[in-house]
């Protein structure tokens, strides 16, 4: 706790009371206790996210590996361009959960000399790098369908009916594991994770794309197989997209959203003592928060007692907002 002036009538005095993963300022030893119990909570959380996530990633791996041999030597066998281009796009997805398994694990680790706000914003970092990777596999889809289209159109086959069976059980394959894969991100509130979810539905929604575009072709328009490999590039750039502008926002300080705000805002209000909030400051950290808020007291409190309300404070926030890791509460005279 920092004071710069005995709170008084005359003069603006601040008390700051700041909690995070490794320390928090107070004269008990009851905050003392109660801040390392934060810091293994943590801890035990960061290494729970870590080992689910890792489950959840072995498992999608063995069934992207699975649907990738299947779907390839069917594109093959069948001359389906589209149910290769659908290949290649599952393939892209296991190199994607590494991604995930690494940027995880390293996002649980804890905080040290040289991090020493945590490492949790490698989890959005390695989310970036997913959305990049997805975007050049969308782009080298739709290239390759454009050059088919182009460069070939008299030679183009009708793909054969073993391409219909495995972009049908791609959709299956696809859809269960992206209904996995959210679950358990949502559960865990992990942003590389529903990064991984979203390859599986975008994976789910180009095999549709395939599917219609083999029925077509199967009428006789032959054009209509390399066709859905464009469209296919088209949603996969879209979900690209948005995995892109959600990590780098979250990269870039963004706040969290006015409603989460305002909770936290009624939260700091409630606590006994607490005349006014005069401002509150988030801004997202990986999977976590962290807040700034100003709150005001009666300025004849002694130097003690407002240090009490503000450490009501902090704590009656980290009990009601499990992702905040560190709050600086400060305490202007009312």
């Amino acid at each position: 706790m920092t004071s710069d002036s005995p709170l008084s009538s005359n003069k603006k005095a601040e008390v700051s009371l700041e909690t995070s993963d490794t320390s928090i300022a107070s004269n008990g030893s009851e905050a003392d206790r109660l801040a390392l119990e934060h810091e293994q909570q943590d801890s035990l959380v960061s290494q729970e996210r870590a080992k689910l996530a890792v489950h959840v990633s072995h498992v999608t791996i063995m069934g992207n590996l699975l649907l990738t041999v299947l779907k390839l030597v069917a594109g093959l066998v069948a001359h389906s361009a589209a149910m290769v281009s659908d290949a290649i796009h599952t393939a892209s997805d296991v190199v994607s959960t590494f991604i995930v398994i690494v940027s995880v694990k390293i996002a649980s680790r804890r905080s040290d000399s040289n991090h020493q706000y945590g490492h949790e914003r490698f989890e959005s970092l390695g989310s970036l790098l997913l959305s990049l990777m997805l975007m050049a596999t969308g782009l080298g889809i739709g290239y390759s369908g454009l050059k088919k289209i182009f460069s070939a159109q008299s030679e183009l086959a009708i793909p054969g009916d073993l391409a219909l069976y495995a972009a049908f059980l791609s959709i299956v394959g696809k859809e269960a594991m992206y209904w996995y894969t959210i679950i358990a991100a949502n559960r865990i509130n992990s942003e590389a994770l529903k990064a991984d979810a979203w390859h599986h539905r975008s994976d789910a929604i180009s095999s549709i794309g395939a599917l219609i575009g083999l029925w077509i072709a199967k009428l006789g328009y032959s054009q209509a197989d390399p066709l859905a490999s464009l469209l296919i590039c088209l949603f996969i750039i879209k979900t690209a997209w948005d995995i892109c502008r959600d990590s780098i926002e979250k990269l870039t300080d963004e706040s969290c959203p006015d409603s989460t705000v305002q909770k936290m805002r009624e939260t700091a209000a409630s606590q006994e003592g607490v005349l006014d909030v005069r401002e509150l400051k988030t801004r997202l950290f990986g999977p976590k928060v962290y807040m700034d808020i100003t709150i005001a007291c009666r300025k004849d409190l002694t130097l003690e007692k407002a240090h009490s309300i503000a450490e009501d404070v902090h704590l009656a926030i980290e009990h009601e907002f499990p992702q905040v890791k560190h709050c600086n509460v400060h305490v202007d005279p009312y």
